[in-house]
């Protein structure tokens, strides 16, 4: 797993990579397809260069045009190829309709229909990026570690603030969950995945499943399929 970070170089991205494969014996020389899902495009050049420089291989990017599912955003340019991919692999693994719920940097609601179509969703604050908020924008309040806390009522500012971000953050998910299957009026499976996917999940009385390949999976099938044809 490596950061996007947005300054970083063809030659770091590259090298990065080898050496996870080296890591894993993956014999680099062996990879003949690649395909990405990229939420940065200031990455894409960048990335794109990777794979031809250090794989001779021309990659596929995802886009709602090639991913195969329709997309009924207003402007699907506007929706992540990492949402796209999530609803793909939603479908193929747990059926539909479905809600995925995505802890990243930002936390996605994401609905599939029970035609199998992406009909759009929320986008929420990460909780990561509320902690950092607090942190930044309050003088008296420290950094600290996202957990569930022993009790709700903190006694500390430390576990105060794990409160208010963890239950917090429990009752935004089972809220919008709850609105989303009322406006939907179907019975739908919530998959949750992405790295708080499992904290916030222990809580949460709607969350039915964590997929923490959720992505990955829908990547794969999404590659299949393209490279297939």
């Amino acid at each position: 797993r490596l950061s996007a970070q947005k300054d970083r170089t063809v030659d770091e991205f590259g090298i990065l990579l080898r050496n996870l494969f080296a890591l894993e014996k993956i014999d680099a020389q062996k990879i003949r397809k690649v395909i990405i899902a990229s939420v940065v495009p200031p990455l894409d050049p960048v990335l794109n260069e990777m794979a031809v420089s250090y794989f001779s291989v021309k990659p596929i990017f995802v886009t709602y045009e090639n991913a195969g599912i329709p997309v009924l955003y207003d402007d699907p340019r506007e929706v992540g190829a990492d949402r796209i991919v999530n609803a793909v692999a939603a479908i193929h693994k747990y059926g539909k309709p479905a809600i995925v719920v995505d802890f990243g940097t930002a936390t996605t609601f994401d609905v599939i229909t029970a035609a199998g179509e992406y009909r759009g969703g929320l986008i929420a604050p990460g909780v990561v990026i509320s902690a950092e908020a607090l942190y930044e924008h309050a003088a008296k309040l420290p950094r600290i570690e996202i957990q569930k806390p022993a009790k709700l009522v903190g006694t500390s500012a430390i576990t105060s603030m794990q409160s208010g971000l963890f239950y917090g953050y429990v009752a935004l998910v089972d809220g919008i969950i709850t609105r989303l299957k009322d406006e939907l009026g179907q019975t739908a499976r919530v998959i949750g995945t992405g790295g708080q996917a499992a904290l916030i999940s222990q809580e949460t009385k709607l969350i039915e499943t964590v997929d923490s390949n959720l992505t990955l999976d829908g990547l794969q099938l999404v590659a299949s399929r393209l490279f297939r044809g």
